[in-house]
């Protein structure tokens, strides 16, 4: 498993251009993204998203089990921001 980015997609036109668009999905995703606990408070979410200077983070519980995406945006409507 893995995840595509904006970012992903970016690094990868910078750097093959056109031909970036004949890449599989599995050859563009991310396979180790960032992620937090499903319990981890929302400060702490956006404290990872500002040091490793990314714009969401995948929820995934201790089994490995995604429960979700949590994107800057979605912090950003709250008073944390």
């Amino acid at each position: 498993m893995g995840v595509i980015s904006d970012g992903d997609l970016r690094r990868l036109l910078e750097k093959r251009g056109k031909d970036a668009l004949d890449l599989t999905a599995g050859e563009c995703m991310t396979r180790n993204p960032r992620t937090i606990p499903p319990g981890e408070f929302a400060t702490a979410a956006l404290a990872v998203m500002e040091e490793k200077k990314i714009t969401s983070l995948a929820v995934v519980d201790g089994d490995g089990k995604i429960h979700g995406i949590v994107h800057l945006h979605d912090l950003w409507g709250t008073e944390m921001v």
